[in-house]
């Protein structure tokens, strides 16, 4: 088995809390990669002696990325209407239809090639464990293929067909609940985890989305909500009522939600690049926080609302705008995103985890928030290989 030390770290996060420090943090630090496992983790004046060595000369190394909330799959792109936005027209939930249309009219080569080339993105950015809803579809054939190409790149796939209504049963909503809870759901469920639904204003209310969200569990599927994003709702309560692994967005929360999110196990997901995206307010993290809510970053790149991929942003973003401190932005970022993924072998470095980590040209994590937009990921390694 290869073993690799990496070595002359200047800060390591490790995610592995110790006392006050939930990140783990060592200075002047080493990681002994085995195969595509962590091995060993500490000051790099007693690592462990191997042949082949990694000079991080003084560079910042912390878990990889965990992007827990994305839509990669779609044709076509929706920039006339992020134009609007910025010119002042409100977003509403319907937009998504366009990207259907879209979607619709491609082959799966063609929506293959785009995939690859967002995996090469997430790749770069330092994000070594993605996410992948279905939603674009809205047909039973559509949804199917779009969570078998999801599949082809990632275990983390997510069952979307109640994103919204599509449009040939808007006068059919009945119908199409039905059809997303029976056929279609049947089609996805061998290629994916999760379920989830849209419980939002202009998309499902919160019987319809029980009722999806219940039939994907009777099939094995694990609910994820989409919930408080365009206004207060019933969301959260949903998901926490069902035992959701997280509820995303999270924006216009009230006490009972935020008393509801605390006492339970669902992770709240908070994407603030929605909020850069339609100019609503940001979530408050810190009130979260407070709180005791676990909490987790995430893109959700979609072509619509946040067309970025790009993570170091994301904890940019929490960091100027909701509340957090970096080692809090860094930590849902990574930790926090396995969690809501549930996953126990990604998000830290711990003897054991998978050996997916960022180097970044930085002594320091803050230089995520610090000098946001800049390309600071120097390798990224995948399950001990460097990509």
């Amino acid at each position: 088995m290869t073993a690799t030390l990496i070595t002359n770290i200047g800060e390591l996060t490790t995610n592995v809390a110790a006392s006050d420090d939930p990140c783990g943090t060592l200075r002047d630090a080493a990681v002994l990669i085995e195969g595509s496992r962590i091995a060993w983790a500490g000051p790099a004046a007693s690592a462990p002696v191997v042949e082949q060595m990694v000079d991080a000369a003084g560079r910042a190394v912390l878990p990889g990325f965990v992007d827990s909330h994305t839509h990669l799959v779609f044709g076509g792109d929706r920039a006339d209407e992020f134009a609007a936005r910025m010119a002042g027209q409100p977003y509403a939930a319907g937009g998504i239809r366009t990207t259907v249309a879209a979607t619709r009219a491609a082959s799966d080569d063609e929506l293959r090639r785009r995939l690859a080339g967002f995996v090469a993105e997430l790749h770069a950015q330092g994000t070594t464990t993605f996410e992948i809803k279905t939603g674009y579809g809205l047909t039973v054939h559509d949804e199917a293929r779009l969570a078998r190409l999801a599949a082809e790149v990632t275990p983390e796939v997510t069952f979307l067909g109640a994103h919204v209504v599509a449009a040939e049963y808007a006068d059919a909503r009945d119908e199409y609940v039905e059809l997303v809870a029976g056929p279609m759901l049947a089609a996805c469920a061998p290629h994916a985890k999760w379920v989830d639904v849209f419980c939002e204003t202009g998309a499902f209310t919160a019987a319809e989305s029980r009722q999806v969200l219940e039939a994907g569990m009777t099939r094995g599927l694990v609910p994820r909500v989409h919930g408080n994003q365009l206004g207060p709702g019933d969301g959260v309560r949903l998901a926490v009522s069902l035992g959701a692994a997280s509820v995303d967005h999270c924006t216009y929360l009230s006490d009972d939600d935020v008393a509801a999110l605390a006492g339970s196990s669902t992770v709240a997901t908070l994407l603030p690049g929605v909020e850069f995206s339609t100019r609503h307010p940001y979530p408050d993290a810190r009130r979260l926080i407070d709180a005791g809510v676990t909490l987790a970053l995430a893109s959700d790149c979609n072509p619509g609302t946040s067309f970025t991929s790009s993570m170091p942003l994301m904890i940019a973003l929490a960091v100027r705008e909701m509340g957090m401190t970096v080692p809090e932005a860094v930590w849902a970022a990574t930790a926090g995103g396995a969690v809501a993924l549930r996953r126990d072998d990604i998000g830290h470095l711990a003897p054991g985890a998978r050996a997916d980590l960022v180097v970044l040209d930085a002594p320091s994590r803050t230089h995520l928030a610090y000098r946001p937009g800049v390309p600071l990921v120097h390798a990224v390694y995948k399950d001990g290989a460097r990509l």
